[in-house]
């Protein structure tokens, strides 16, 4: 087994970087890259997961304006909804006041920012639970090539279905991802615990099929991502801090560093991108990976 040092931590800081948020599975190429380079194991799984906190630090320092706008005007409106809320229950006649129904709707509309960090809380609660129940037999048994592979190809085959499926988007703004919408882009967001899957492409596929235009689908996918992220290599790195030895945690830094930088050209170049193409491209390289993976592993 290879030992993690600054060297390999480089090599999978670029892999990390370059296929977070990308819907091709950083995880997935993590471990096929790892089994490649002989770095197999419980330290390497560990690594595999914490070194996502450098795409993390790269997506809060590329939204860092959107997303200190969204914070600063959902405090805001948090005052505004609790006013609205206040001059309900003081109306004196019971046939004048607004039933709960009425107040949310009307909520909705006036305080976009504030249902926008309520949504991204829900949506962000299902893989959370699930990954917390299920996260010990998933890297038993689902942290391997074969397994990578299958997930590779039959995601590419669901991009390739979906972006062939005649639609016209009803969602094309960021601020208008209702909550429902935002609850199934969580429920979506599940299938991204299988290696492979893709946790961007999970997201994106989700947010496509509810109706997101395709750049609001995969800016959503990055702000998902934080509370997901954050939450998933916290706990990983809570629970290796015995396994990961002094120079391991060097090496790790190192990769989150290149992870950070690379990460961020990456999201930029993803954007420009998706201006004038489709997601055609990422499902027919999934495919053509988990062939060749398959090949050379099975």
């Amino acid at each position: 087994m290879s030992e993690f040092g600054p060297g390999l931590a480089i090599i999978l800081g670029i892999v990390e970087g370059l296929t977070e948020f990308l819907p091709v599975s950083s995880t997935g190429h993590l471990i096929l890259v790892g089994h490649w380079l002989g770095f197999t194991g419980g330290v390497a799984v560990s690594v595999e997961i914490s070194i996502q906190l450098g795409s993390i630090l790269a997506i809060i320092a590329y939204e860092r304006n959107r997303i200190a706008s969204v914070l600063r005007q959902a405090r805001a409106e948090q005052a505004s909804f609790r006013k609205l809320i206040k001059g309900a229950n003081k109306a004196s006649d019971l046939s004048m006041k607004q039933d709960w129904s009425y107040i949310l709707y009307r909520s909705a509309g006036d305080q976009p920012n504030l249902w926008f960090l309520l949504g991204l809380s829900i949506a962000f609660i299902p893989a959370a639970v699930l990954g917390l129940l299920a996260r010990p037999w998933i890297e038993a048994y689902l942290f391997n090539p074969i397994s990578v592979a299958i997930t590779l190809i039959t995601g590419g085959l669901i991009i390739l279905m979906v972006e062939a499926r005649p639609r016209k988007p009803t969602i094309t703004e960021l601020d208008h991802v209702n909550f429902m919408t935002a609850i199934l882009v969580g429920l979506a967001q599940c299938f991204s615990l299988v290696p492979g899957v893709s946790r961007s492409g999970a997201t994106i596929v989700g947010g496509l099929l509810v109706g997101m235009e395709r750049r609001v689908a995969t800016e959503y996918s990055f702000f998902l991502a934080l509370p997901t992220m954050i939450a998933a290599t916290t706990y990983k790195m809570y629970k290796s801090q015995d396994l990961l030895t002094s120079s391991d945690v060097f090496a790790l830094a190192i990769g989150l560093v290149v992870a950070f930088f690379v990460a961020w050209a990456v999201i930029a170049a993803f954007l420009t991108f998706l201006k004038k193409h489709t997601l055609r491209t990422f499902g027919y390289y999934r495919m053509l990976l988990g062939c060749v993976v398959l090949f050379v592993f099975g």
